[in-house]
């Protein structure tokens, strides 16, 4: 293999790696971004969450225990 055609292989299979590594950056920059949504979905679930127990449900010191005790 003459030196001509190992650059331009070595051109090649560089223009794959800068493919894949785009490919993967838009990927790793989408979950991100998916994360955070769901990062602030479950803050708001678990505030909403927080809202709903304390208003229906009586804290420990306030429960009768349960009747096998």
């Amino acid at each position: 293999m003459n030196q001509d055609a190992r650059i331009e292989q070595l051109e090649t299979r560089l223009a794959f790696q800068d493919d894949t590594i785009e490919q993967l950056h838009r990927e790793i920059t989408a979950q991100g971004a998916e994360l955070a949504k769901l990062k602030t979905q479950l803050t708001l679930m678990g505030s909403k969450l927080k809202e709903i127990q304390g208003g229906q449900i009586a804290s420990q010191s306030e429960e009768t225990p349960p009747p096998h005790y």
